[in-house]
């Protein structure tokens, strides 16, 4: 799926929780997803990677593979207890351009990674080390499930300290349009606040 400039721009500045709301409250991913540094913010079309638990070989496979822009979504077959990656992967990832990486896993060197410049989002800090296992079930391209969320190439990846979201193209595209509506609904009703008015009024939730 091809996304244009405008669109990934715009979907930034909506940022994760209204495109979610926007959409009808779907693509959350679990809410331990958060970026390493707290001003980290990631969009881009999804490159789903599902690798064994404690094993990385096929994250190194996928970065040169997916292509510039494209955000790594990585899912560990319940293997939040390793730190598949650090500084070797996020220069090279940096290297080949790539847009960002959320992985359903740790990841560890957090001191150089917080103040780079590549986005990168998971669900902890950890030390423990990874394999690479020549013989794993891993794959590329295909849908992977992190959470109750499945992920599917080219679904429109947005992130900020707020959380995740995965949304499929059809998805992304009505959300960005109810996005821009419920952004000037909700700059509306804080100006009508600032001036004095209650919220329950503003949303008719009776006397209060």
């Amino acid at each position: 799926m091809t996304y244009t400039a405008e669109q990934l721009t715009e979907a930034g500045l909506l940022g994760a929780a209204t495109l979610h709301e926007a959409a009808g409250r779907i693509g959350a991913l679990p809410s331990a997803i958060k970026p390493v540094a707290p001003d980290m913010r990631v969009v881009g079309p999804a490159f789903t990677v599902h690798v064994p638990a404690g094993d990385n070989l096929w994250i190194h496979r996928a970065l040169y593979q997916a292509a510039p822009g494209d955000v790594l979504v990585v899912s560990t077959s319940g293997g939040l207890e390793w730190g598949y990656w650090g500084d070797i992967l996020n220069e090279a990832a940096l290297a080949q351009r790539l847009g960002g990486l959320v992985i359903d896993g740790g990841v560890r060197d957090v001191a150089g990674l917080a103040i780079g410049n590549f986005p990168v989002f998971s669900n902890g800090i950890c030390l423990r080390g990874t394999i690479k296992g020549h013989g794993a079930t891993a794959w590329l391209r295909r849908p992977i499930r992190i959470g109750d969320i499945v992920v599917k190439q080219g679904d429109m990846i947005v992130g900020d300290r707020d959380g995740v979201i995965a949304l499929p193209p059809v998805d992304f595209a009505v959300a960005l349009v109810a996005g821009a509506d419920r952004l000037r609904d909700e700059e509306t009703k804080l100006d009508r606040i600032r001036g004095g008015e209650r919220t329950v009024d503003l949303y008719g939730l009776g006397a209060g």
